[in-house]
């Protein structure tokens, strides 16, 4: 999930069409099989306008399509869970801000401006409120551009702060994870990349990763060898494919929405990708699609129907 403040119109509905799926047929076919996960999730920031005119409606489509399980965002989980829960979706997964672990709200203002008169929320009283709704995983989503470090020292403190705040979640019964973008594989000043600076120094035991195949492959890095390198500690995974023509990009903000299409129809092969990711030890599987050219719905659909090909 990229966190930007425009809210992209949709284009005209783009409608699943049988070719559609006899193309991902014949891409599963062609490759290796690899057994697609039991339960597949949504990361709802694939469907975020829709959600906010018809949450009902929208959970019913995606729990139609044959999804299990949601992602969501913090602020958005005392409505969404027990609304999804209604329709037979589990909250597994929340994302929740990263200056609740490193106490930065200036570099988030224009994103999450403080009501007036009211308190910053604490990690602590977060995380109350994700356990009460029987949440497991929270996970910090994006670190700012004005949040950003320049140097591998930057990236450590952010790393202890990391471990620190996955001690407080594990005594709250809760798993602490970190989302990764393309700016950690930007290279810093002294050619280390943040991703390795902050993987080398997290305890894994108490901070795992959700790694997002779209963002590690659009900067020019192989998901299924990052996924095999850290075994044991990607606890969670977005699966989202990325269009034959985009170009490497380490800054997300330059992306364009053309470079994400459906899983199965872009460039990533998910059937390697879900192999690794199994034998990793992944325990939740998310589509997410930043971007959909019709209606976001309809990209879900054709995303899980190519991953029930590989079942």
């Amino acid at each position: 999930m990229v966190q930007n403040p425009n809210n992209w119109t949709r284009r005209e509905w783009l409608q699943a069409t049988a070719a559609g799926v006899t193309q991902a047929a014949i891409v599963a076919g062609a490759r290796v099989r690899a057994a697609a996960p039991q339960s597949i999730g949504v990361q709802l920031y694939t469907v975020r306008d829709a959600i906010k005119a018809n949450p009902k409606a929208t959970l019913e489509a995606i729990a139609r399509i044959g999804y299990k399980e949601i992602e969501l965002g913090r602020a958005e989980i005392s409505t969404l869970a027990p609304m999804a829960q209604s329709v037979g979706l589990t909250a597994t997964s929340t994302h929740i801000e990263a200056p609740l672990v490193t106490g930065n709200w200036e570099a988030w203002a224009q994103f999450a401006p403080a009501a007036p008169g009211s308190e910053r929320p604490t990690l602590a009283g977060a995380l109350d409120v994700v356990r009460a709704h029987g949440i497991k995983y929270a996970v910090v989503s994006y670190l700012m551009p004005g949040e950003r470090g320049t140097t591998a020292a930057a990236y450590e403190k952010f790393a202890d702060q990391l471990n620190r705040a996955g001690e407080t979640a594990r005594a709250a019964g809760l798993t602490l994870a970190y989302h990764n973008h393309g700016f950690e594989f930007a290279p810093l000043a002294d050619g280390q990349r943040p991703f390795d600076v902050l993987t080398a120094r997290l305890d894994k035991s108490l901070v795992k990763l959700e790694l997002d195949v779209f963002w590690v492959s659009i900067t020019g890095t192989d998901p299924v060898g990052l996924v095999t390198r850290h075994k044991g500690a990607v606890a969670l995974i977005h699966l989202k494919d990325k269009a034959k023509t985009a170009a490497a990009e380490t800054d997300e903000q330059k992306v364009p929405p053309a470079s994400f299409t459906e899983v199965g129809h872009g460039s990533l092969d998910f059937p390697a990708i879900l192999r690794a990711a199994q034998a990793a030890g992944v325990a939740h599987y998310y589509v997410e699609q930043d971007h959909s050219p019709g209606d976001p719905v309809a990209s879900l659909r054709q995303s899980y129907e190519y991953l029930r090909t590989l079942a």
